[in-house]
């Protein structure tokens, strides 16, 4: 049986990842701040890099409205080192994303289309907010690379959920 895609207003149940420099990431569970969750495709992705660099330009923002933020993929240890060293992220980034926590989350999983392109199926693109108490309050996830949400946009709806204690929609 698969497992269920996870709905708005529900508690993410944790997830651990292994976290460059060392030490874990976990998804889900309480915690004291926000959390952003962004689940790229990987190395291989030029879309990818320009909406974590994109990302990374915003993380001040992201940090003063209360977000701690994490970005995973299914990328080796040396494939998502490499891309910190090259475009100089400074988010914590998890590594190793497995099918099953791919599925737990409810992202879609891509096989790659050359053995140039990545050496495993990947996760598509996936973002996640969840409020301290790790409930998720949005979900946007998407089967191609082309759709994400607008960082700017996105930043700005959640302060005001947060200024404004709004509740999770679209959860039936």
């Amino acid at each position: 049986m698969p497992t269920p895609k996870p709905i708005a207003g529900d508690i993410l149940s944790p997830i651990t990842l292994p976290k460059l420099g060392g030490g874990e990431i976990v998804l889900g569970g309480a915690r004291e701040n926000w959390s952003l969750i962004v689940v790229y495709r990987g190395k291989h992705c030029s879309r990818c890099k320009k909406y974590l660099n994109i990302l990374n330009d915003m993380r001040q923002k992201w940090h003063d409205a209360g977000f701690d933020i994490a970005v995973v993929s299914a990328d080796t240890q040396e494939k998502a080192q490499a891309d910190r060293d090259e475009l100089g992220w400074g988010f914590d980034i998890g590594y190793n994303l497995t099918e099953e926590q791919m599925a737990r989350l409810g992202v879609y999983v891509s096989d790659p289309l050359t053995p140039t392109e990545t050496d495993r199926r990947f996760a598509e693109p996936g973002v996640f907010v969840l409020r301290p108490d790790g409930s998720i309050l949005l979900i946007s996830i998407s089967n191609g690379p082309s759709a994400r949400p607008d960082l700017e946009e996105l930043l700005d709806g959640m302060i005001f959920t947060v200024e404004n204690n709004r509740p999770p929609r679209g959860t039936a």
